[in-house]
């Protein structure tokens, strides 16, 4: 996969690094630009709007978890990678809850971030075909990360948006728990499949009239799981 044709914002305020992926995503054939921290980043985005962002979380100003926390508020969909010098596997499970897609520890390889952002890429252009979807009460605009029921607004996080999306997107398939593991967290994201199943149970109560008898995210027993609208 080149990069011709995507834009890709790095958030970050150490220069050498800054310089450094912006030039060997520059090779791959992206575009890119820059901003050295929260703030300018949010700004940078609104304006540009990228087609991923690069950001680390440790930055001047406004970290890159709270920037995350106001891109996803603000209804900012752009697919985003964590850049992380923390050990603490808190700090990375919260800011995949606050809607970032994935993460990579400091210090890493450039390899790896080019694998990361081009299997985004791909993973978030295979799933981006459905804008909206209405069933029962329910009315839920993915790009806009807006959803009611019984027209009440009902307040789902980035990754639910991102697991109901795809399971939208493969509607009456039936889609195993290694597979959303794998296009809704990414491969570096959680470790078990028990994390979809704890999702699962959340989304329902949320858009299901009886979560006991869910007529809408259905369980095959021992494969996973299908979309019904």
């Amino acid at each position: 996969m080149r990069g011709e044709g995507f834009v890709i914002a790095v958030i970050e305020d150490e220069e050498i690094i800054r310089k450094s992926v912006t030039m060997n995503l520059e090779l791959e054939g992206f575009e890119v630009v820059t901003a050295a921290d929260g703030e300018e980043g949010i700004q940078l985005v609104n304006e540009r709007k990228p087609d991923l962002i690069i950001m680390d979380v440790m930055m001047p100003r406004k970290d890159g978890l709270q920037t995350c926390r106001e891109l996803r508020t603000a209804g900012i969909s752009t697919p985003l990678i964590l850049l992380t010098a923390r050990s603490s596997e808190v700090d990375k499970v919260l800011g995949l809850d606050l809607g970032a897609d994935d993460y990579l520890a400091k210090p890493f390889g450039m390899l790896e971030l080019l694998a990361r952002v081009k299997a985004l890429l791909r993973r978030v252009q295979r799933v981006t075909s459905v804008d909206e979807i209405r069933f029962s009460d329910v009315v839920v605009d993915f790009k806009a990360y807006r959803a009611v029921k019984n027209e009440q607004p009902i307040d789902l996080s980035a990754r639910e948006y991102r697991l109901l999306r795809y399971l939208v997107v493969k509607q009456g398939n039936v889609v195993t728990r290694d597979e959303l593991l794998d296009e809704v967290w990414g491969y570096n994201s959680y470790p078990t499949t028990r994390t979809v199943d704890n999702h699962i149970a959340r989304l329902r109560q949320k858009i299901e009239a009886n979560v006991d008898e869910p007529q809408h995210i259905l369980t095959v027993h021992g494969v996973g799981y299908k979309f019904v609208a």
